[in-house]
């Protein structure tokens, strides 16, 4: 198959993907939070795309339009920010991370020093509303470029000759030490599991249109980088290294004190992992870091007479 061919494969698996049922529900809650943060289209993914729990939290990017990031958020993204939005007798909570489309796209295709954008999104989601058929268009060609991102690094880290698996495996570790992220032991293991289907078919697919040559051997398969391929990617990779623990403190700093919505979502997380309900004041509403030791103080002394 060539790789314009494979491309096409790739996009027809990732719109049929991307249009998975969603609890009208949930797209309703898109809307309204995507017509508040001016957002252009609502990707959905996460634990509660797979489990359909809808007490727990819903994990939502929010694409702006190419070119209306500002400040800060033009270089360390994305903004991110706590809903909790009420459709028909029911409270729907989200996490919102938003950012330009054109930077998504960019990220995605992995034209950034950032892993984090490929890296989830090469996982299942779904694309719950959009402003038109271009935007759709659009995004389906950048989830496509993240699937053939992860396919060629997955390539780079992962055995010679293995089952798809191994190379999601192989990648799925090499970015969370990247990224900086504290992960339990075997949480790559979880994410395969949901479908390991998916995942066998998809690489196949994304090597096909990154043009990465391969051969098949019954389960197993054997990637044929070039010197030229493993040379570019090993430099990619070794840029990502550099800057993926810096990003993310960055991140981190930004979100601190921009985190639009931290305290009302601190405090849900707070009541249902320990029973603890703690008042929404004024002042933790307003100033979430000054208020956190506070908070702190009052979770640990209600832990220590548990």
């Amino acid at each position: 198959m060539s790789a314009a061919a494979g491309a096409d494969e790739l996009c027809a698996f990732v719109t049929a993907e991307l249009a998975r049922p969603v609890p009208p529900a949930i797209v309703e809650a898109a809307r309204r939070i995507a017509a508040s943060q001016s957002g252009e289209a609502v990707l959905f993914y996460g634990s509660v795309l797979r489990t359909a729990d809808m007490d727990g939290v819903l994990d939502f990017y929010v694409l702006r339009p190419p070119g209306t990031a500002s400040g800060a958020s033009r270089h360390i993204w994305p903004d991110v920010s706590y809903h909790e939005v009420a459709v028909g007798g029911r409270l729907i909570r989200a996490k919102v991370a938003t950012m330009d489309r054109d930077t998504f796209a960019r990220a995605a295709a992995g034209d950034t020093r950032d892993t984090t954008i490929w890296a989830r999104f090469v996982q299942p989601v779904a694309l719950i509303w959009t402003a038109g058929a271009d935007v759709h268009d659009a995004i389906v060609r950048a989830i496509a470029d993240a699937a053939v991102t992860a396919a060629r690094f997955a390539a780079l880290h992962g055995p010679a000759n293995g089952p798809p698996g191994d190379y999601w495996r192989a990648l799925f570790r090499a970015t969370y030490a990247t990224e900086f992220r504290v992960e339990a032991a075997g949480r790559e293991d979880q994410i395969l599991a949901y479908d390991r289907a998916r995942y066998d078919t998809l690489l196949p697919l994304a090597w096909t249109a990154g043009e990465i040559g391969f051969v098949a051997r019954g389960d197993a398969l054997h990637p044929t980088l070039t010197p030229a391929q493993r040379q570019a990617l090993s430099r990619r990779w070794a840029r990502a290294r550099r800057w993926g623990k810096k990003l993310n403190v960055l991140r981190l700093f930004k979100a601190a004190f921009t985190f639009d919505g931290a305290t009302r979502y601190a405090l849900w997380k707070i009541e249902r992992h320990t029973g603890l309900a703690l008042p929404l004041t004024p002042f933790r509403e307003r100033h979430p870091v000054l208020a956190a030791p506070g908070v702190l103080w009052q979770l640990w002394q209600h832990q220590a007479v548990r």
